[in-house]
Order: C-alpha cells, then structure tokens, then sequence
C-alpha cells in the first residue's frame, strides 16, 4: 500500500465519524423543517406514526447519509492528494 494510501486510511476513519454526526445533525434539522416532520423521526416501530411517514424519514435520512459521506469521502481524498502528491488508492 502505497504512503498516501495509508494516510487515506487513517483519515477516512476520522472522516467517517465525523460524517455520521454531521449528516445526523443535518437529518434532524430538515426533518424538522419538513412539513410533515414534526420534532422527531418516527422510528420504524413507533405504531402512531403511519408507514408512509416512517419510509419517508427512513429515505430522507439515507439520502443525508449517503451525500455527506460522499463529500467528505471525496474530499478527504483531495486533502490526500494535496499533502502527498498522489491519489489514495
């Protein structure tokens, strides 16, 4: 494994942490800002809330998930790049 490989890796795992409570924190404001959203999001096995609510929050919240890890994916790869002259294989 090549040099800026390794320090991709011990980037990404920082990257990863923070990119989970960054899109977390991200969701639970635009669920609140949703119409339909309310305080909190239901959980799938909260029996008040209607199912198409709960798939609804359940999509919104991968969506968030997937774009902020993508992001800060990508550009923990460029900050590899810049510090080491190389792509992170």
């Amino acid at each position: 494994m090549t040099m800026s490989g390794r320090m991709y890796k011990l980037f990404q795992t920082g990257l990863s942490l923070g990119s989970g409570m960054l899109a977390g924190a991200l969701f639970k404001k635009l669920w609140k800002a949703a119409p339909v959203g309310g305080d909190t999001a239901p959980a799938p096995t909260d029996e008040e809330r209607r199912l198409r609510e709960i798939l609804l929050a359940a999509a919104v919240q991968g969506a968030v998930t997937g774009l902020v890890r993508a992001a800060t994916s990508r550009g923990g790869a460029v900050g590899v790049r810049r510090a080491t002259g190389s792509w992170p294989a």
